[in-house]
């Protein structure tokens, strides 16, 4: 059975979005980046480089033929910073689709939700297809959409914490009213996390840190490409409801007394 994750009209096969920093180098980078699977592969634009073709380029390691380039606004504290690095990846030939990350706080990284609405509102209307990193807010996340951004991505926890979904409740709501995809960003640790937030019908999950700064970034990288398949098999087989008391495995009907 085909199971597409759609995304502003593209599929793609593979539920898993990845990032590019905290590897020790490209060469590794690109190692997780194939072993993981994914398909969409989110940069920091002002950390790592792909618009100076003098300097050392991940695009030298990351074929944009084979993966879609996902440019980020991470390290941008205003809606202008924001706007001019999306602007600036347009330019380098990355394409529209970028990821709108607007900071607000240097201790949590939560982003700033006026300023990254302000940001949306000015990328919409140039034609970028954007995909924003916001709270775990069913508000925020409405007036987003009714923005035209293509996707909501709430977190699941800070950034680079590993916590895991904090707030599944929150997300629940989300998923509940959202018509275009949510895909779970920051904050997931390790496999089951990934396998969790899949479980319950996000459309993706977007990490960095979690597999970057494993111990085994490689096998990490696998492990997510597994927990991630494994919880779409889940959601899509459906789960048992969870009961106070025991049932029976062998069923009782038409045994002999």
């Amino acid at each position: 059975m085909e199971d597409f994750f759609e995304l502003a009209g593209s599929k793609f096969r593979s539920r898993l979005i990845v990032g590019t920093g905290k590897y020790k180098d490209f060469a590794e980078t690109k190692r997780a980046v194939e072993v993981s699977g994914a398909e969409i592969v989110t940069v920091a634009v002002r950390r790592v480089n792909i618009t100076d073709p003098h300097k050392e380029n991940l695009l030298d390691y990351l074929d944009p033929k084979k993966y879609t380039i996902l440019p980020n606004t991470a390290g941008c504290y205003n809606a202008d910073d924001a706007v001019r690095t999306c602007r600036l990846a347009r330019e380098a030939g990355v394409g529209k689709l970028v990821k709108l990350e607007v900071i607000g706080d240097d201790r949590t990284l939560f982003p700033d939700i006026p300023a990254t609405l302000d940001a949306a509102k000015i990328l919409v209307k140039e034609g970028f297809i954007v995909l924003p990193y916001i709270t775990d807010d069913p508000i925020t996340a409405k007036k987003l959409e009714d923005l035209g951004c293509a996707a909501v991505m709430p977190l699941a926890a800070p950034i680079g914490s590993g916590l895991g979904i904090r707030n599944p409740y929150n997300i629940r709501i989300i998923l509940e009213y959202a018509k275009v995809p949510v895909i779970v960003d920051a904050g997931v640790g390790t496999a089951s996390d990934a396998a969790v937030a899949m479980e319950m019908g996000c459309a993706g999950v977007l990490m960095n840190t979690a597999i970057a700064s494993a111990k085994d970034p490689i096998l990490m990288a696998e492990a997510m490409r597994l927990g991630v398949e494994a919880g779409r098999k889940a959601f899509l087989a459906g789960r048992i409801p969870k009961k106070l008391y025991a049932t029976a495995s062998s069923p009782l009907d038409g045994m002999l007394n």
